[in-house]
C-alpha cells in the first residue's frame, strides 16, 4: 500500500499535478461556500464559462492567458450587474444571457485560433492537470494565497453580507464593494482551477465540497474547513485514480467529490435520506 502511494511521486509531472490538485481543492471549497450559502451556484457557472473569450484573446495577442481569463470573468460579472440594475430582467436570467454569450464567443475565438495555429486549447474546457508547468504551479499558488488571505481578513464582513445583505447595508458595510470583491475572488478561483478541471467541471469543485460539508456541520467556518478537507481529499484521490486506472484527471476528481456528496446525502446524521428509515427500524425493533 505504501509503495503504491509513493510510486506516482517519483515523476515530476505527478508532483506538480498533486500540488495543483491540493491548492485547487482547498481554494474552490472555501470560496464556493459563499456561493452555496447565497444560492448563487449559477453565478459560478456563468463566470467559469465566461473566461473562455479572455484566454483566447490573450493567446492571440501573446499575453498571459490567466490575466485574460481573469479580465473576462470580471467583465462578465459587471455585465450581469449592469443588466440586472438597468432593466427588469432578473439576476438568474441575466446570468444565463451573459454566460451563454461569453461562452459562444469563447468557443468561436478558440476555433479561429486553432485554424491559424496547430495548438489545442480544448484542454481549458476539460482540464489538463498532468500538463501543468512549474510556472503554472507558481501562479496558482500566488492566486490561492491572495484569495485565502482576503477571505481571512474579510471573514466577518463577508459572513454578515452573505447571510443578511440588507442588515449589512443598514449597518453601514459597503455591500456593493463586498459583492464585487466576492465576484473577483470567484473569478480568481476559476482562473486558478482552469488547468486542473477545466471551465466546464470547475463548478463541481466550487459547490460540491461545500454542499457535502453543509450536510454534516452547521456553521460557515465549519463548512469551509470540512469542505476544504473534502476538496483536497477528492483532488488527491482523483489524481491517484487517474494514474492507476488511466482515467482523465479532471473528471476523476469530480466523480470522487460527487460520490462523497452522495454518501453524505444518504447517511448524514442530520439530513441523511436513509437515516430516518434506519432509526425507524431500530426503534421498532426495540418494541419487541
Amino acid at each position: 500500500m505504501f509503495q503504491a502511494l509513493i510510486e506516482p511521486l517519483q515523476y515530476g509531472f505527478m508532483q506538480r499535478s498533486l500540488v495543483i490538485a491540493i491548492l485547487v481543492g482547498l481554494l474552490c471549497a472555501v470560496v464556493g461556500s459563499y456561493l452555496m450559502v447565497q444560492r448563487l451556484a449559477l453565478l459560478g457557472d456563468a463566470i467559469s464559462h465566461s473566461v473562455l473569450p479572455g484566454l483566447a484573446i490573450a493567446f492571440m495577442v501573446g499575453a498571459n492567458i490567466f490575466i485574460g481569463a481573469f479580465i473576462a470573468g470580471v467583465l462578465s460579472t459587471m455585465a450581469i450587474a449592469w443588466i440586472r440594475t438597468r432593466s427588469p430582467i432578473k439576476e438568474d436570467a441575466a446570468m444565463g444571457i451573459v454566460f451563454s454569450a461569453f461562452f459562444a464567443l469563447g468557443i468561436t475565438l478558440i476555433t479561429v485560433v486553432q485554424k491559424d495555429n496547430k495548438i489545442d486549447l480544448n484542454h481549458f474546457l476539460f482540464g489538463n492537470i498532468l500538463g501543468v508547468t512549474v510556472d503554472e504551479v507558481r501562479d496558482t499558488a500566488i492566486i490561492a494565497a491572495i484569495v485565502l488571505i482576503v477571505v481571512i481578513l474579510l471573514y466577518k464582513e463577508l459572513l454578515f453580507y452573505t447571510f443578511d445583505p440588507l442588515g449589512a447595508q443598514a449597518a453601514g458595510l459597503p455591500v456593493n464593494r463586498l459583492n464585487f470583491g466576492l465576484m473577483v475572488l470567484i473569478a480568481l478561483t476559476i482562473v486558478a482551477s482552469m488547468k486542473a478541471v477545466g471551465v466546464i467541471l470547475v463548478l463541481s469543485l466550487l459547490i460540491t465540497p461545500g454542499a457535502t460539508a453543509y450536510l454534516l456541520v452547521k456553521r460557515l467556518h465549519q463548512v469551509m474547513i470540512l469542505g476544504a478537507g473534502i476538496g483536497v481529499f477528492s483532488s488527491i484521490s482523483g489524481m491517484y485514480l487517474s494514474y492507476f486506472y488511466n482515467l482523465p484527471s479532471g473528471p476523476a476528481i469530480v466523480l470522487v467529490v460527487s460520490g462523497l456528496f452522495l454518501l453524505a446525502l444518504l447517511f448524514s446524521p442530520r439530513h441523511g435520506i436513509l437515516i430516518p428509515s434506519l432509526k425507524g427500524r431500530i426503534d421498532s425493533s426495540n418494541i419487541y
